[in-house]
């Protein structure tokens, strides 16, 4: 192989087009590109929110311009100056009123020249409302037939319930597309495993037993992150014992270092 194939890094070359994540993407797009203003989506930590965001990223044409919110934790002043530097904008001398008022110009010069501009923010769950209402506030930045910025947020299945505060209505009633992302099956499962071990270079080996892949999803119950950490020790383990067969002893060993049981 010529590269690991279980990192927990969102590198969107590994992306496994399931068809839930076929489905999200698909989601994404269509919001991005009808100019639908507001765009959710959800899923338990670790199901590939991040990893989505990258390919769509990439996918994007060059007449799209992005800005990419990964830690939102912040006062909103700081997430709106936050917001304007991503976009290449100098507000290091603004304050809030002034940082608004340069991302507006921004956005009505890139309409001008026939672009369109996206932001996206991650980890949403942890936006406190007075941040979500600044969001919402900037989702006003429009002309009198459309959106000058189109809105991403992804977050864990925390920031659903957040949104239904009813504090949040004006913000939720402007959500147009919604998908939350679900785990991989068994059969999706195994599917993945032997996506990323052929695109790491695997020919056929290392394999996985049907009892390790059973064992696997047993484990993470098909969250892609858990099966990438339980996937990487189970081949180390397979390296220890010099054997390409990966089977269910070898992931009950990766199982109980993961674990934290080494003597067990």
């Amino acid at each position: 192989m010529s590269e690991p194939p279980f990192t927990i890094t969102p590198n969107p070359k590994f992306l496994f087009y399931s068809v839930k994540h076929r489905e999200a993407f698909n989601h994404l797009l269509y919001g991005i590109k009808e100019r639908k203003g507001f765009v959710q989506l959800t899923g338990e930590v670790g199901a590939g929110k991040t990893t989505l965001c990258r390919a769509l990223l990439e996918q994007l044409p060059d007449t799209f311009s992005t800005a990419l919110i990964l830690n939102p934790v912040l006062s909103a002043d700081q997430l709106v100056r936050a917001i304007a530097m991503e976009f290449g904008l100098d507000v290091r001398r603004c304050d809030r009123l002034e940082t608004v008022a340069v991302i507006n110009d921004f956005l009505l010069r890139q309409m001008a020249e026939g672009r369109e501009t996206v932001l996206i923010i991650d980890e949403g769950q942890d936006l406190t409302n007075d941040l979500l209402e600044q969001v919402r506030l900037l989702s006003n930045l429009e002309t009198d037939d459309r959106k000058l910025l189109q809105i991403v947020l992804m977050g864990q299945p925390e920031l659903r319930d957040r949104l239904n505060d009813h504090g949040l209505r004006q913000l939720r009633q402007r959500i147009t597309v919604r998908y939350h992302l679900k785990p991989l099956t068994k059969p999706e499962l195994a599917q993945y495993v032997q996506h990323r071990l052929h695109v790491s270079g695997g020919n056929g080996v290392p394999y996985f037993t049907r009892p390790a892949l059973w064992r696997i999803f047993n484990y993470s119950k098909g969250i892609p992150r858990l099966v990438n950490a339980v996937c990487d020790k189970a081949l180390l383990a397979g390296y220890v014992q010099q054997s390409d067969r990966i089977d269910w002893h070898l992931v009950g060993r990766a199982l109980r270092e993961l674990e934290g049981n080494i003597d067990a």
